[in-house]
């Protein structure tokens, strides 16, 4: 494939004897650095996710995540970090094997060698290499899982040495097992900076008690278990229940403050302290804590807080908490994986603890790369450009993400998106690259995804009844296109053919006597709004994009037939559903006759998708584009204009909308819409949401997209 091999010289994958296929099992691998390195490098994969530290201190996570079957070397340049000669290089790796959208279930896994030009110093093996590995038993194993996407909460109970093996002070030693043999690649995606994030400031202070509660936290991710939906441990299997504890808590403030430093936060018995980081920062929380006689300290957390200064850590049906049971003494602590948050709260109970140097560093896209920013002194055009920057930032770590929180998923139609962020900001493309690479990689998918289907989101393992979206598995087809444009290779476009012509039939087998795709099984989505109650029996807009599919596909691989079936199709589409309004139906449904007729449902978002898809335009309907472009929109529900065609939400009906104001040039109403669209999102946390609302992630790659348009609207400049 596109992306070339990596060979190890010496190194062998290895992990525990008998737990490669456990979940929540964690591993630490540590190498003693002599002094006299001159350009040491450790090269290293592995399954599911690692941080590498550096006497303790973290220096970098990873790895590039791949396909089934297929892992990404990250190769480290060690010498910026080795200030004091010798030193003790540690790997922490989370081995989930759990299904999930953010990891692959795959058996758990470290390959890694540390080179010193042509000298190999150290590498994993059995009995010999250097490498020394440690159980990581500070670490909870049988907790709830954090999200239905993500696998499991990050819980610790520290006692005196805990992570003394990360300063060469001994620990728990484990048994090796050399695993099966690996398909390595180089990663060819960017490496982050990891810039180190301090808070704004201590906002506020208070008390807690406890009261039992009628309901507590019940999400999928907990009740899934026992069902099958999702791996993970039985409630009453768990060690340590956090959300019926953080359910239990009733907190008063009693102080506030306006930004007072927090580097060094002293907590009494039952009492918490509000954190504002400024931002909604995504990265890796480091701190030190210091307990004169033990406690439990959880760190609750969010994207913002709300009126009243309260804060919900199930907001997203997550469990935003980190739970440490802490005896006497002082501990550096660094989460495992990536976060994301604005507003977190300190909680103590059962005793009183100091938090120092709480930080975070950042996981994203390395800023280096990005050389754009505004012309002129817009502060509000300002602030939505660094929410933007920020928002995709955080989505393109190592492929390109819905959301850095509740997920971490490779979603395609988001990447559609995000992919042109990445040239416009950067003017290159090489996380797309291996972001589409990765879907061309396995042979085939999960088992619950049809042959010829792609997956909906990747490198993930799906579950229940959301294995695929027919509809994202086109957005692949039209980003393709566009990819080839941005780059001009032609190579990928080739490698792809036979996967795309294999979705191509499995689309054909749902199609009708018009052409159209009629009770299309999966998840078939639209967006998120009224639009997506509407996607049986013949929904237009899926045959929209299904039309626009078939054309880009003849373009591609120069097949005249399918841009004739494209024609067709868009001539049946107009005649089915164009109504006497003006406006297009949103899908045909079986009546009591058995005969396909109009729902009579108009839905905003269908007329974004006529227009996006050349299925209609500003010359064959005139009255409906003045209409689309000059009295829909942000302030429709405040004008009250068309009452009966339901409004649109931000994905994808509003971005179809942006996006065609941009395409024809109307660019005084674009930028007023994205003033009203995304002000008051940077306001509130610095980044750029799923929704319109706070109802779900306020930090989404997708929602970069602004700096495309802003780009062509002659607004942003190049250093």
């Amino acid at each position: 494939m596109r992306s070339p091999g990596y060979t190890f010289r010496r190194a062998l994958p290895v992990w525990e004897v008998g737990t490669e296929r456990e979940m929540n099992r964690h591993l630490c691998f540590t190498v003693k650095l002599p002094s006299s390195l001159e350009s040491p490098v450790l090269s290293l994969a592995g399954s599911a996710s690692f941080t590498v530290s550096l006497n303790g201190q973290f220096i970098a996570h990873g790895p590039a995540r791949c396909a089934h079957g297929y892992y990404r070397v990250d190769q480290i340049a060690l010498a910026k970090y080795l200030t004091d000669g010798e030193g003790i290089l540690s790997i922490r790796v989370a081995g989930y094997y759990a299904r999930s959208f953010s990891n692959l279930k795959q058996p758990s896994f470290l390959c890694a060698e540390l080179t010193d030009g042509e000298t190999v110093i150290a590498y994993t093996d059995v009995e010999e290499g250097g490498f020394s590995c440690y159980e990581v038993s500070e670490r909870m194993r049988r907790v709830q899982r954090y999200s239905y996407q993500r696998p499991f909460v990050e819980h610790y109970h520290l006692s005196d040495g805990a992570f003394s093996y990360e300063l060469g002070k001994g620990g728990k030693r484990v048994e090796l097992a050399r695993g099966e043999e690996k398909r390595f690649l180089v990663r060819t995606q960017p490496y982050g900076d990891y810039p180190v994030v301090l808070p704004k400031g201590e906002i506020a202070e208070g008390v807690v008690s406890y009261s039992d509660k009628d309901t507590y936290f019940h999400d999928r991710a907990i009740t899934g278990v026992r069902s099958g939906l999702v791996d993970g441990y039985p409630e009453e299997e768990l060690e340590y229940r956090s959300y019926r504890e953080v359910g239990r808590m009733d907190f008063c403030r009693t102080a506030e403050f306006f930004c007072r430093s927090a580097q060094a936060i002293s907590l009494a018995p039952d009492g918490y302290a509000d954190i504002d980081l400024g931002c909604n920062y995504t990265g890796i929380l480091d701190f030190d804590v210091e307990t004169p006689g033990g406690c439990e300290l959880f760190l609750l957390y969010d994207e913002f807080f709300s009126e009243g200064g309260s804060l919900d850590p199930f907001r997203m049906d997550t469990s935003n908490i980190f739970y440490y049971k802490l005896e006497s003494g002082r501990y550096h602590i660094h989460t495992c994986e990536p976060y994301t948050m604005r507003a977190l709260r300190l909680v103590v109970r059962c005793g009183s603890c100091t938090v120092r140097g709480l930080k975070m560093f950042k996981i994203g896209f390395p800023a280096r790369l990005i050389d754009l920013r505004p012309a002129g002194n817009d502060e509000s055009l300002q602030r939505i450009f660094d929410a933007a920057v920020e928002s995709f930032s955080a989505n393109a770590a190592d492929i390109y993400m819905d959301c850095p929180s509740r997920e971490r998923a490779g979603w395609l139609c988001d990447s559609f998106f995000t992919a042109r962020v990445e040239k416009t900001l950067t003017g290159a493309s090489r996380l797309e690259r291996t972001f589409l690479e990765n879907f061309l990689l396995p042979e085939r998918f999960d088992e619950m995804v049809p042959h010829g289907m792609l997956p909906m989101c990747y490198p993930s393992d799906s579950y229940g009844n959301e294995a695929y979206i027919p509809n994202w598995a086109m957005w692949y087809v039209l980003e393709l296109e566009e990819y080839l444009g941005r780059t001009g290779d032609t190579d990928m476009i080739a490698d792809a053919k036979e996967k795309m012509y294999a979705l191509l039939d499995w689309f054909r087998a749902y199609e009708n006597g018009d052409g159209l795709l009629e009770k299309l099984p999966g998840w078939v989505f639209v967006e998120w709004s009224r639009a997506n109650a509407l996607v049986q029996d013949v929904n237009f807009p899926t045959n929209m994009l299904y039309a626009m599919m078939k054309d880009t596909m003849a373009r591609l691989y120069e097949d005249e037939e399918l841009a004739v079936e494209a024609r067709a199709m868009r001539e049946a589409i107009r005649h089915l559903s164009l109504t006497d309004e003006g406006f297009f139906c949103d899908n045909l449904v079986y009546n009591a006759e058995g005969r396909l007729v109009k729902s009579g449902e108009t839905t905003e978002a269908c007329q974004y998708y006529a227009f996006f898809t050349d299925t209609a335009t500003p010359e064959s309907d005139p009255d409906l584009w003045r209409i689309l472009s000059t009295e829909f929109g942000f302030h429709r529900r405040e004008t009250g204009a068309y009452p009966n065609i339901s409004p649109a939400n931000a994905f994808i009906g509003n971005y179809l909308r942006l996006d065609l104001l941009c395409r024809y040039g109307l660019y005084d109403r674009l930028v007023s819409d994205i003033r009203d669209y995304f002000t008051y999102m940077a306001e509130k946390t610095g980044t750029l949401w799923e929704h319109d609302s706070t109802t779900a992630s306020c930090n989404h790659g997708f929602a970069s997209h602004v700096l495309v348009w802003l780009d062509k609207a002659g607004l942003l400049v190049r250093d």
